[in-house]
């Protein structure tokens, strides 16, 4: 167990991080799959731009890393066009 009272916040607070994290990972995720799962062209080329949106937001905030957001809007982005 940790002995001092900063450690004790440090753990809380990562704890903390942890579930938002996971959160906004998960969201994520629906959001991408959800895009894969659109056979609209059009709702497909709307939703896009807000699904590009949060993987980038995840990848400034170090959830995933920088290739694998690239890699991801590259796939969507192919996933739209072939629509």
């Amino acid at each position: 167990m940790a002995n001092h009272k900063s450690a004790l916040k440090r753990i809380r607070r990562n704890e903390a991080v942890r579930l938002r994290n996971k959160y906004q990972h998960k969201t994520v995720r629906n959001a991408i799959k959800k895009l894969r799962n659109t056979e609209d062209k059009k709702e497909a080329q709307e939703q896009l731009p807000n699904v590009v949106a949060m993987i980038d937001k995840l990848a400034k905030k170090n959830i995933i890393h920088d290739n694998k957001a690239a890699n991801l809007k590259s796939g969507l982005a192919k996933h739209v066009n072939e629509l």
